[in-house]
């Protein structure tokens, strides 16, 4: 089993490269694992104390249990990664099973800061994108997705997003085997990876 992480910073465009990576093999041969799944559960909280959490750091994140489901996927034991809403700060009921496939890609803005995670990927990239570009995209997927006003979206950017990043994101491109620049836009990086993860499935 290959094992890779891919990591950055929010809105540096991972989940695109995981995209057009995933899209060129047989789902039979990849599995993909999101870092979102693992956030805590905190739909106990108020509307006014979720508009408030800070997803951007490592404490918001399960990893014992993200841990656990990754050793169990390298014993070649089938895992049910949970399901999570940003809109409700709560797990789902439903979970999505994912296979023990030759290739797993994790994917988040946090996986390199847990070393109990870290130590498992086999190949760790780190996607590196202009603080303009993320804050663009960042404000558009708030206001989209997680029914935020612009507003909200921008408060939200400047108190906890920026500086997370500064303090616990941007430090991990150390751990990075590969960084790739403009995330999924940079298409001869995302044909460079493909090539080599082809070699395993």
């Amino acid at each position: 089993m290959l094992m890779i992480g891919i990591a950055g910073g929010s809105g540096s465009g991972k989940t695109t490269v995981v995209k057009k990576i995933a899209k060129q093999f047989n789902v039979k041969h990849v599995s993909v694992i999101s870092q979102d799944a693992y956030y805590k559960d905190l739909s106990e909280l108020g509307e006014e104390d979720k508009r408030s959490i800070n997803f951007d750091h490592p404490n918001s994140i399960e990893f014992s249990l993200l841990a656990k489901h990754l050793k169990e996927l390298r014993e070649g034991n089938s895992i049910e990664m949970p399901t999570y809403s940003y809109v409700t700060c709560a797990r789902g009921e439903q979970t999505v099973t994912v296979e023990p496939n030759a290739v797993v890609i994790v994917e988040g803005i946090l996986i390199f800061t847990d070393k109990k995670v870290r130590d498992f990927m086999d190949l760790k990239i780190f996607v590196d994108t202009d603080a303009d570009d993320r804050l663009t995209r960042i404000i558009r997927r708030d206001v989209n997705d997680r029914n935020r006003t612009y507003e909200q979206a921008l408060t939200h950017y400047h108190d906890f997003v920026k500086p997370m990043h500064l303090q616990f994101i941007e430090p991990t491109k150390r751990y990075a085997d590969i960084i790739v620049p403009e995330g999924g836009n940079n298409d001869k990086a995302i044909a460079i990876l493909s090539s080599h993860i082809g070699k395993h499935v």
